[in-house]
């Protein structure tokens, strides 16, 4: 039979142990909740992806913190879910689909609605569950027993009951609102697919002529084609250069109308000429002042944006952008074109199909946000009520600022859209276009008496199903087990990006419908960009794939993906110079646990990620680290007395009793840590315990112990690594899955643990201050600080590493207990403690009022040789450093960074110089 140390692979080798252990967990089933009525309720519900989606930085960064605190809060014992799902995302899914039909030369219109949603319905069995498949790879214990996708049959049953609720209680209703529309889609968007980008632009100043002939008023738009549709111009009512003309009439350019003067707050004078045109149903701020003023709505654009019959007859059946162009020609002829200017502007496109967004006047369907509802509160008004009171929780806490700014100047939310793939909006119309809203078909009908029916077309926007997440999941309407444990979740984990658009919402729906909150927490993070700050984005070139962390890619095959979905491929020189220079060789393999940790690092309060590729790099050595640290362990433990039987001696000494006392505060940073969100502080206080306390330090005085110890010692040493060690594994199993399950299976029998299969299931260890040892604490301290002094002069005497040399320490007979310990940590021949420091002229140390001398045999002209050779180089260095500084003029104009670079390395320089010349001094 082999040993442990035989089944531990020498190295460590990240793909075999991820391919190994993630479906052992899945088919063990080890991913579901206990439902255990008597144990507390852990719940966080999975942002659904997109079901068109791939993993990027930023679901592997979100998932590694929920899955943290998922496999944190299942080895607390408590009855813990993860329920993964994933989201239909009608617009992309139907994009997606519709391309697939454009390359064989068919339309979605030529199959017909039934036809295309079973295309849709094939795509995504075949093709739709990458990002499922990925999460998998990142280790994500999700209870996919219970996974879900918005377009399910239980899933759509409760979006109709909520939508015919909401209309029932009069919160629903169909009306004729301006909405973001895409021409090329031909649908109404939501404000998170339209993305806002500086261009370049023009600002036409156009005159328009007073009606009764005493002059003109200019006017600037960046948008001339939309001056079809004006219905008025408007000033300031404070500025003094139009105040006479309040309440008169322009004449509009190229349109047999006159429109009037009027006066609204919203003109900035200071802006082009200080004078606006109004044009409601094609702009969203002049759709207000419209509604203000009680003007009418002239909508000059079709849906497929082009000009329709309500301009002049010129332009009709122009595409927009041409209408721009024969408008503007016309405006000059007319000589009403007063000037052209260049302008940066911010310019609307659909994230989908890059498509500027034009605002249109179309029916669409609306929840009432400020209607009050029987009990006399609205929807909203519960939405801020909970997180006002606490019931609803923000971390970090001035998010609250964004969600309160955000519902206090709310609109009614459109939720249908003109798309295929949905759940289809269950309204019914008769051929007076009455509408009936029901369940189903049968129940429209009898509302209607028997009439014929036809069914709305639309679907309902994707957010809409999203936002019943929380209760829809559980299996609301019904009173289920899986409701009351489950609801409210525990926390929703999620970026600031989407706290109006899904995180509200799902606190105004839940609230609604089952009179509770959603979850008591919500833990925005901030968004993952590159090393640099900026937004990660195929159109950039800078995006990095969590896969190709994981596994590694060739450059080649990198370049390849930065390149080649660039918005501007001139762009893909400057892209592929910077990738070669980030990544000369491409990106190694670090594996799913150096990626967690990486991401766990960076997860502090702040707003955004600067994600540092090198940082994988550390903590895959770290992964390292622990690999080679067991191995030792089990080298040194296996087949030995570890002191386990409840009646073995122990005789352990202040290292020992300083590393239990250490891994007492580790336990509790760490729990502490996860239990405020802070996953950043719960991977600085495991990396600084295992690398610097356990491995650098306590491994190295265990070799002592066990080389030098008598037998008691040597037990209570065994003992003591294989019990720290074992908990190491289970504090670090939540952000690091699949290393620290690997090594459990071997540590825990040699460490007495056999009271699970997994250490998933292992219990979450816990702190015991009272073994804190201070005078442990105090003992080590001084063992470092002098180990640390005892190097230090070593480097400054420039001896190699191979010379062995003794040490003497002036001090009591107390500090010879150090003297095993400080032989191998610094390299020494023997150590002496001394009354009092031999006369000569070897460099003395201080460590903590201890002075402490290593006695050498130095040749003074050869070493006086090389301290003067080396104190050159370094005044010649300072020389060139200090001259640079002082050049008139780079301080002010160089880059600060580079500046305090220089003064730093001015300042090291000078002290290694006075360091050099003082040992100088010590040989003359």
């Amino acid at each position: 039979m082999s040993t442990a140390l035989e089944r531990l692979a020498k190295s460590f080798d990240p793909a075999d142990i991820e391919r190994s252990w993630y479906p052992r967990w899945e088919s063990a089933r080890y991913f579901s909740p206990s439902m255990d009525p008597a144990t507390p309720s852990f719940c966080i519900q999975l942002p659904p992806p997109n079901v068109t989606g791939t993993l990027h930085m930023g679901h592997a960064f979100n998932q590694t913190i929920m899955d943290g605190l998922t496999r944190y809060h299942r080895m607390k014992g408590e009855n813990t879910l993860w329920l993964p799902g994933t989201d239909h995302a009608g617009i992309a899914t139907q994009i997606v689909v519709e391309r697939q039909l454009e390359a064989q030369g068919v339309s979605r219109h030529d199959l017909g609605r039934t036809a295309f949603i079973d295309k849709v319905w094939a795509w995504k069995e075949q093709s739709g569950n990458t990002i499922t498949a990925q999460m998998r790879r990142m280790g994500a214990s999700v209870d996919w027993q219970r996974e879900y996708f918005t377009m399910d049959e239980k899933m759509s049953s409760v979006v109709t009951e909520v939508f015919v609720r909401l209309y029932e209680e009069g919160l629903l209703y169909r009306g004729k609102r301006l909405v973001n529309w895409d021409p090329l889609l031909g649908t109404a968007v939501s404000d998170l697919e339209v993305a806002s980008e500086e261009e370049d632009g023009q600002l036409w100043h156009i005159d328009y002529p007073l009606a009764d002939g005493s002059g003109r008023l200019t006017v600037a738009t960046t948008r001339p084609e939309t001056m079809l549709g004006d219905v008025a111009v408007m000033v300031h009512p404070e500025d003094e250069r139009y105040a006479h003309l309040i309440g008169k009439a322009v004449q509009l350019p190229l349109c047999d109308r006159q429109i009037p003067v009027i006066a609204d707050d919203y003109v900035d004078k200071a802006f082009g000429t200080g004078v606006v045109k109004v044009t409601p149903a094609h702009d969203f701020n002049d759709y207000q002042v419209g509604q203000r003023h009680g003007l009418p709505q002239i909508s000059v654009l079709t849906l497929e944006a082009r000009i329709n019959d309500n301009a002049p007859a010129a332009y009709r059946g122009l595409d927009r952008f041409e209408a721009r162009k024969r408008i503007v020609a016309d405006l000059e002829a007319a000589g009403l074109l007063a000037q052209v200017k260049p302008h940066k502007l911010m310019v609307p496109r659909c994230e989908r199909t890059g498509q500027i967004v034009e605002p249109m006047l179309t029916d669409q369907w609306f929840v009432a946000m400020s209607k009050q509802d029987a009990a006399g509160k609205s929807i909203t008004q519960k939405a801020l009520e909970v997180v006002q009171n606490g019931e609803v929780q923000f971390v970090p806490g001035d998010w609250v600022n964004t969600y309160y700014a955000w519902l206090n100047n709310i609109q009614d939310w459109c939720v249908s859209r003109q798309l295929w793939w949905g759940h289809q909006i269950p309204a019914w119309y008769d051929d007076t276009g009455r509408v009936y809203v029901a369940r189903n078909e049968a129940e429209a009908q009898a509302q209607a008496g028997g009439k014929a029916l036809s069914r709305d077309n639309d679907v309902l926007d994707t957010w809409f199903s999203a936002a019943l997440v929380p209760f829809s999941t559980l299996g609301w309407p019904d009173g289920t087990p899986e409701l009351k444990a489950f609801l409210p979740s525990s926390v929703l984990v999620t970026g600031y990006d989407i706290i109006f658009f899904w995180v509200a919402r799902m606190i105004m729906m839940t609230r609604h419908f089952t009179g509770k909150v959603p979850f008591q927490h919500v833990y925005i993070h901030g968004l993952v960009r590159d090393g640099e700050g900026k937004k990660m984005s195929k159109s950039e070139g800078n995006v990095l794939d969590p896969v190709d962390l994981i596994d590694g890619i060739a450059l080649d095959p990198l370049l390849e993906k930065r390149t080649s979905g660039l918005r501007r491929p001139e762009k893909a020189p400057q892209v592929a110079a910077k990738t070669r220079k980030e990544f000369p060789d491409g990106i190694p393999a670090y594996g799913v646990d150096a990626l967690r940790f990486t991401f766990a690092s960076l997860a502090s309060l702040g707003r955004s990620i600067n994600f540092d590729q090198k940082r994988c790099e550390g903590y895959r050595n770290f992964c390292n680290k622990l690999w080679n640290a067991t191995r030792f362990v089990l080298m040194n433990v296996e087949g030995q007395d570890c002191g386990l039987a409840a009646d073995a001696a122990l005789d352990h000494g202040f290292a020992e009793r300083w590393i239990i006392g250490r891994l007492q505060e580790a336990e509790q940073a760490v729990t502490l840590a996860l239990d405020t969100f802070r996953f950043d502080l719960a991977a600085q206080a495991i990396y600084e315990f295992v690398w610097n306390e356990y491995c650098d330090w306590y491994i190295e005085l265990a070799k002592v112990s066990l080389q030098q110890g008598d037998a008691a010692r040597q037990r209570a040493t065994r003992r003591t690594l294989i019990r720290v060690l074992e908990v190491i594994l289970r504090l670090t199993h939540p952000i690091m899955p699949f290393i620290t399950e690997e090594l459990w299976q071997v540590v825990a029998p040699l460490a007495g643990r056999r009271d699970t299969e997994s250490l998933m299931l292992a219990a979450w260890p816990q702190a015991d201050l009272s073994k804190v040892d201070a005078n442990a604490n105090a003992d080590v301290a001084v063992l470092q600080a002098l180990a640390f002094a005892a190097r230090n002069l070593r480097g400054e005497m420039g001896l190699p590493p191979a010379q062995k040399v003794p040490l003497f320490i002036e001090g009591d007979a107390a500090l010879a207990r150090f003297g095993a310990y400080l032989v191998p940590l610094a390299k020494l021949s023997e150590v002496h403690v001394v009354a009092q420091l031999p006369e000569d002229d070897a460099p003395v140390a201080v460590a903590g009022g201890i002075r402490l001398m290593l006695k050498v045999e130095v040749d003074k002209a050869a070493e006086s040789a090389r301290l003067t050779k080396e104190i050159a180089k370094v005044e010649d260095g300072l020389a060139k450093m200090q001259a640079k500084l002082d050049k008139p003029g780079y301080a002010d104009k160089a880059p600060p960074h580079l500046v305090a670079k220089d003064r730093a390395l001015v300042a090291e320089l000078t002290d290694k110089l006075a360091t050099l010349q003082a040992q100088l001094r010590k040989l003359s």
